[in-house]
């Protein structure tokens, strides 16, 4: 986990030419690498590096039965590491219990926390990468620990710089001083896996960082997992616990073993800057797959800050879509995004690095994570059981009227302020006890996913605490359901708007309002406007409904007007009629129930394209009694005056359509036809209906 920030320029120094028999020399063993180390984990765990050659070799991938295989011919290497690892631990929790008995836990505080910040670094890569997923949290963590914890992200003693030259030229087969014009004397950053020189290539002059992976690391790393895995089998047995703590484990440590591959890292980094290098306010550093191997690495210099020193909010939110069109367009997304990762550059763009741990988000999955945030917004939990079962979080033979009833109490409190006010972190939270009472199960995808989230949240709540990831993603998952062409997204929006044929048009009104908080790709803004005037909110609504993207919404919306002229076309032969004496005995009312509701909605969908906000305390519009058969008459008579204010409402906002484009103008002129057509069509229905009937 390497990060170029917060490093002041390095001045170059010219290279002394290194005879190629010193490098061709160099044993190939991996304790005398290892050996020439003075940093504090070779010091207190080098025994960790005693594999030979081949043993090494065999570890290039994550395979349990190979790394058991070692180390059951060598029990007392991993007794001895059960011990260190028992005693660093044990000491450390022996006098956190001490503080509290003598009663000076606040004094200490500090103390123990740089105590338990030394104990990871001697322990190694392993523990240093499971505290560094965590180190970004604010929010769970102590801010005396917060501080060390961020510690490990950067500032991890370096391994000899002469070890690392000679690890350079051997995996590149040429020298230094044939490679780059100029090096760094010394490593510029260092991190759990490896360490950092910056360069120049002498081919092309262009500046570059080096990635050099310290000696042994793998070998270190897979006794560590061996004992993680085992200790996740004994606490899932004890604990009983549903998700599969072993597969966690592999999980974690088959993506780690990826980032131990720079091969692997290489091509992820190509992949990323071409998904997402074309995103405004998105840098990407280039890869030089020529210059790279596996223990090899070398990319283009960024410079800047961490993101999580800076404090700049719209960076977040560029993190935030970055990540949206991570997990939800593509389905590639950076797994190990922690704050030494994540850069404000020094003309203020973010910066992307370290592409070693990344995840593939499946289409359905994808799918089920939007319909999960739908439902959970709009409180249906009945549909939110569902999707768990779809996403793998509950066994398809749970009993889904008790999980509904369960997520109902746990989530209910949370939505209830908006989706602008959900915590990420408060979700996960409350969710603890109802998913070990319905056997939840965590899948090996889902907590790379939500960790990656989870990651953004905590930076900005370091210096923003009312942030919520969730209220800044979801504009752009509502946007994503108006638009998608995918059959199952479209069904979930179908099944969002109407409950037993009624049109629900809050939610619509809802979806789009959100939508238009969305900032799109070529016009990400800095910062969010407070309120949006009638106009702007039209016309954005309108360019949005008439482009190809926002087709099925416009087929729902035309509909929803045929029924609304359709009704008010009823309404008003009722107000006619209504003046023509003793008409309440000659004539029947021409509405049913459903044709109020048709006009209420009518009424308001106009408010909604003319840009007018509904109020949640307007009883008119809001709520919907349900009249009994002989007062419908009375109140369609009611609506109809305020139809007809609605409409003058919105007609000052009609010059709009000129400013549109001409093939939204275009689109715009097909519109009426096709009103006609469905109102034709719903007159020729209900007269065959009166007839037949």
């Amino acid at each position: 986990m390497l990060s170029l920030s917060t490093f002041p320029s390095v001045s170059y120094s010219s290279l002394p030419l290194r005879p190629r028999a010193a490098v061709s020399s160099r044993r190939r063993s991996v304790r005398c690498a290892a050996a020439a180390d003075g940093d504090s984990f070779t010091a207190k765990s080098g025994y960790l590096f005693e594999l030979s050659a081949t043993e090494a070799d065999s570890l290039a991938d994550y395979s349990i039965s190979k790394i058991a295989a070692i180390y059951y011919r060598k029990p007392l290497v991993v007794a001895r590491r059960l011990v260190q690892t028992g005693i660093s631990f044990g000491k450390w929790f022996a006098l956190r219990y001490v503080d509290t008995l003598m009663d000076r836990s606040d004094d200490m505080f500090q103390v123990r926390a740089s105590e338990l910040r030394k104990i990871l670094v001697e322990l190694g890569p392993a523990y240093i990468k499971i505290a560094q997923a965590i180190s970004s949290r604010a929010d769970l963590i102590p801010p005396s620990y917060l501080d060390e914890l961020s510690l490990l992200q950067d500032r991890i003693s370096p391994f000899s710089t002469e070890v690392a030259f000679n690890m350079i030229e051997q995996e590149l087969g040429s020298s230094l001083v044939e490679l780059f014009s100029e090096i760094s004397p010394e490593p510029v950053a260092a991190a759990s896996l490896g360490q950092v020189y910056q360069a120049r290539l002498r081919k092309t002059g262009q500046v570059v960082a080096v990635k050099v992976q310290r000696p042994g690391v793998q070998a270190a790393i897979s006794l560590d997992i061996l004992i993680l895995r085992f200790m996740a089998g004994v606490i899932k047995r004890a604990g009983k616990f549903n998700t599969d703590l072993q597969g966690v484990v592999d999980e974690w440590a088959s993506s780690l073993f990826r980032e131990m591959d720079y091969n692997n890292e290489a091509s992820n980094g190509i992949k990323f800057r071409q998904l997402y290098g074309s995103i405004p306010d998105v840098v990407i550093p280039l890869m030089y797959k020529d210059y790279t191997t596996r223990k090899v690495l070398v990319m283009e210099w960024v410079e800047g800050n961490k993101l999580s020193e800076v404090k700049d909010l719209y960076l977040i939110e560029v993190g935030v879509y970055c990540s949206f069109n991570q997990l939800l367009e593509c389905g590639f997304y950076h797994a190990d995004p922690h704050p030494g990762n994540l850069l404000r550059t020094y003309d203020g763009k973010l910066a992307y690095l370290d592409f070693g741990m990344t995840g593939e988000f499946k289409q359905e999955l994808r799918d089920g994570f939007i319909q999960a945030c739908l439902h959970l917004v709009n409180r249906d939990f009945d549909a939110l059981s569902k999707d768990f079962v779809t996403l793998g979080l509950l066994p398809p033979t749970a009993d889904k009227e008790a999980v509904t009833k369960a997520l109902t109490g746990v989530f209910q409190n949370a939505v209830a302020q908006g989706v602008r006010n959900i915590s990420f972190g408060d979700l996960l939270g409350n969710l603890g006890t109802t998913m070990y009472k319905f056997k939840f199960r965590i899948p090996s995808y889902f907590s790379l996913v939500i960790r990656s989230l989870a990651v953004l949240e905590g930076i900005a709540i370091g210096f923003n605490p009312d942030y919520k990831v969730l209220g800044s993603t979801y504009p752009w998952i509502a946007r994503k359901v108006l638009t998608d062409s995918s059959p199952q997204l479209k069904a979930s929006l179908e099944t969002l708007l109407y409950k037993d044929g009624v049109f629900r048009v809050d939610r619509l009104e809802s979806l789009l309002t959100e939508s238009l908080r969305a900032k799109t790709e070529k016009s990400l803004v800095k910062q969010q406007p407070e309120g949006t005037d009638s106009r702007m909110a039209m016309k954005e609504i309108l360019s949005f409904t008439l482009t190809e993207k926002g087709e099925y919404v416009r087929e729902i919306i035309v509909q929803e007007f045929a029924k609304g002229f359709d009704a008010l076309g009823l309404a008003t032969l009722e107000t006619a009629a209504s003046r023509v004496p003793f008409s309440g005995f000659l004539f029947s009312s021409l509405m049913t129930e459903e044709d109020v509701n048709n006009l209420r909605t009518f009424q308001r969908l106009l408010l909604l394209l003319s840009g007018t906000r509904r109020k949640e305390d307007n009883k008119g519009i809001i709520q919907v009694s349900q009249y009994q058969n002989q007062t419908l008459h009375m109140e369609n008579l009611s609506l109809v005056p305020t139809q007809l204010e609605s409409v003058q409402e919105i007609l000052p906002v009609l010059s709009i359509i000129f400013e549109l484009p001409p093939e939204s103008q275009q689109q715009l002129l097909q519109l009426p036809a096709n009103m006609v057509r469905q109102l034709i069509s719903r007159a020729a229905a209900r007269t065959i209906r009166r007839i037949f009937l």
